[in-house]
């Protein structure tokens, strides 16, 4: 089975570049398609790989280190890839590389971190927040126009992969399509529990807005009980500025260093909202408990009151409440690290490994079906009118082997 990886861009080592990698070790000598690839800001593994970025990487740097404004060129980059000669096509999407085009004989799997969050489920917060009315205009028609470039995409892909039961339900609500969940894998084996950790909590985080570490920094200046925050980002000055000396920001560290950090926090303070969230599970790998808001992931990765504690509203107040309830927890550490186990890297590779295998011999069963086959279906009836077309085909339906 020749297998060809296509990944958004490679520019940042963060969860989804992990299952990227997690996906290269079981097909080892599958090239990888990506949009463009910046190795300054990778580890020097990826430069052994068989990477084949599109034109974008011509592109100056300045626009690279803006990816927000690239998506039109996402658009194009990624439809522009020759896939026929490969029998499986297996992309790691959250914005664009599910749109690659493969010809009929290729099976296109995608494993999806989620669809674009900015144009559906983050677009009311956007208008929200946006007090321009040209910047509001402008929006309107530009998410409407990707929304529905999103919508006609989806039907490239064959059969789809969630990282998780939310990204599941969305897939359904967006695409109105259904998906298998495969969680991302978490090297467990990475992370050792302390029995006498420290008396400091932990933020290792992108500090970029939709993250909402500012509300960490608002409520550890109330408590005034010590903070470690590890990451980098566009935030890291306006939140430094508004953090009293009981914050310290420790910047870039590498995987090494956050173990460490992990293993003798008193807790995980994680406050934004993601589609799955890999760092609680690590956490929790090294026995750490995660307070975090009850949203996203965390609802399928962390069991309040037994591997952490979870907030019910994005404030500084409640999180600083759930800290204090928290605190009152005999958490045992040994039976937080045991829980992870089920998000082992081990237990990804054995469900990928498997469904790439059903999908494809599904595949190959409906692609080499004789005429016949389809010559003798029912017609449709009146009620099917107008039913879209991906609807009345097996593919991702509960027939399948995914579904």
């Amino acid at each position: 089975m020749n297998v060809a990886l296509v990944h958004e861009r490679l520019d940042i080592l963060g969860g989804a570049e992990k299952v990227l990698l997690a996906l290269h070790q079981l097909y080892p000598e599958a090239p990888l398609y990506t949009s463009f690839v910046d190795y300054s800001h990778l580890p020097d593994y990826f430069r052994r790989l068989d990477i084949r970025p599109s034109y974008m990487q011509r592109l100056p740097e300045f626009l690279k280190r803006r990816p927000h404004w690239l998506l039109p060129l996402d658009m194009f980059a990624f439809q522009d890839f020759d896939l026929s000669e490969y029998d499986v096509v297996l992309s790691s999407s959250y914005v664009a590389a599910k749109s690659v085009l493969t010809p009929s004989e290729t099976c296109h799997i995608c494993y999806t971190h989620t669809p674009m969050r900015f144009a559906w489920d983050l677009y009311p917060k956007f208008m929200h927040d946006t007090a321009n009315p040209l910047i509001r205009l402008g929006a309107r028609v530009l998410l409407q126009y990707f929304r529905m470039w999103d919508v006609q995409t989806s039907n490239n892909v064959d059969y789809f992969i969630a990282n998780s039961e939310t990204v599941r339900r969305r897939i359904r609500k967006h695409y109105r399509r259904d998906s298998v969940v495969i969680y991302p894998p978490v090297q467990t084996c990475r992370f050792s529990v302390s029995q006498t950790p420290g008396d400091y909590y932990l933020v290792v985080s992108r500090l970029v807005p939709y993250k909402r570490i500012d509300l960490a920094v608002e409520a550890f200046n109330r408590s005034g009980q010590d903070l470690i925050i590890i990451g980098t980002g566009r935030e890291q000055k306006r939140l430094a500025a508004m953090a009293r000396p009981n914050i310290r920001f420790l910047g870039w560290q590498s995987d090494e260093a956050v173990a460490r950090y992990l293993s003798q926090a008193k807790a995980l303070i994680f406050p934004g909202e993601e589609d799955f969230g890999i760092l609680p599970v690590e956490a929790q790998a090294a026995g750490v408990p995660v307070i975090a808001y009850a949203r996203g992931g965390v609802l399928e990765t962390v069991r309040h009151g037994d591997t952490g504690f979870l907030f019910g509203e994005q404030t500084p107040e409640s999180l600083l409440e759930a800290i204090r309830e928290s605190g009152r927890c005999r958490f045992d550490r040994e039976h937080i690290a045991a829980s992870a186990a089920r998000f082992d890297e081990r237990v990804f590779a054995e469900r990928m490994v498997e469904t790439v295998r059903r999908c494809y011999t599904e595949f190959q069963a409906n692609h080499h079906a004789p005429p016949s086959a389809f010559l003798d279906l029912p017609a449709r009836r009146p009620d099917e009118i107008g039913v879209p077309p991906h609807a009345a085909v097996r593919t991702g339906t509960e027939e399948s082997p995914i579904g």
